[in-house]
């Protein structure tokens, strides 16, 4: 029997979370991964009460839930705060906009999310963690690594404490890998975790999207991170073998401009090989979730949904217990 494979509803968020839980059912999925953003998971709201409703709901469509995501409140915790934050945080998390005030709340936030996946009766948080240094990427004035060890430091110092209660908890956080993130291909990755101190709370959410556009090797970080993949959002992307308008900065374009060097697809319609990647998650004994982000502009999304839920159950496969030749040698 393949994993089971969920629907991240970040994308949906528009909708109320009944109408979400009615059109997962319909386009076939085992389950949910909420968000915690719109309706979804209300991270203010969340007491033990609240929690008992949400899965009272799910499992009144027969829906199954492993990790609730965080993605916009935790972007805050250490990034350079400006005017593009607010439009992602709740009001009590903006508060009056100083930068320190909403990191510190933001920090506090991801506390009171862990809480709620306990009370929830799950063992994983998705989410972000912002970055100090990423607009420092590209070494103009020239970037000493001082400065980036700096930025090390202070994710380290700002994330530790966050880490340390979702550990008494027994809680994991999952760093959806990605550009802007303090982690954005391997070699961050390892500079992360060792900056935590390898902490057991942090590993990662596992989304080859992000890598294959970068040319980093999506496949290699499954078997490099075997024991620190927590979660694992599947998501397709294409890129252009051709030049193109717009490289892979972006141009400053809209995502779906088919100027632009590369755009997230709907699974099965870009270039990511997902059968490496089972055979990959194989051989390092993932057994969770299969979680859809379905993000193409050119797409209709409930079409694409309901096509990338069956893409994903054609394309998993459980390992063999056994080689196909052990039939065939001498006792």
């Amino acid at each position: 029997m393949g994993r089971p494979v969920t629907l991240f509803t970040g994308q949906w968020a528009d909708l109320p979370i009944e109408a979400m839980c009615q059109k997962a059912k319909e386009f076939g999925y085992d389950g949910l991964e909420l968000c915690c953003w719109g309706d979804h998971i209300e991270v203010d709201k969340a007491d033990q009460a609240y929690c008992n409703g949400r899965l009272e709901l799910l499992k009144r469509y027969d829906l199954q839930l492993f990790t609730i995501s965080t993605h916009l409140a935790s972007q805050c915790v250490c990034d350079p705060i400006d005017e593009r934050h607010k439009n992602i945080l709740p009001t009590y998390i903006w508060g009056d906009g100083d930068p320190e005030g909403v990191r510190q709340r933001a920090a506090e936030e991801m506390i009171k999310t862990g809480q709620v996946a306990k009370r929830l009766g799950i063992d994983t948080v998705v989410g972000f963690t912002g970055s100090p240094i990423w607009h420092m990427l590209y070494s103009f004035p020239a970037v000493s690594q001082a400065q980036l060890d700096k930025g090390y430091e202070e994710f380290a110092r700002r994330w530790t404490p966050i880490l340390d209660e979702y550990q008494k908890m027994g809680v994991k956080y999952a760093l959806e890998v990605h550009p802007t993130e303090i982690a954005f291909d391997i070699a961050t990755a390892h500079r992360a975790l060792k900056a935590v101190n390898y902490h057991p709370a942090f590993g990662f959410n596992y989304d080859p999207s992000h890598f294959g556009y970068q040319h980093v090797d999506y496949v290699r970080f499954i078997n490099e991170f075997a024991d620190r993949i927590f979660h694992v959002h599947m998501k397709d992307v294409y890129w252009s073998d051709i030049p193109t308008t717009a490289g892979v900065f972006g141009g400053h374009m809209e995502f779906g401009d088919n100027r632009r060097y590369w755009n997230f697809r709907s699974l099965g319609r870009g270039k990511i090989n997902f059968e490496n990647i089972i055979r990959a998650l194989n051989d390092i004994g993932y057994n969770g979730p299969l979680s859809v982000e379905w993000e193409d502009s050119g797409m209709d999304r409930e079409a694409g949904a309901a096509e990338a839920c069956n893409f994903v159950k054609k394309v998993d496969f459980a390992p063999s217990g056994q080689a196909f030749d052990d039939v065939m040698k001498a006792e």
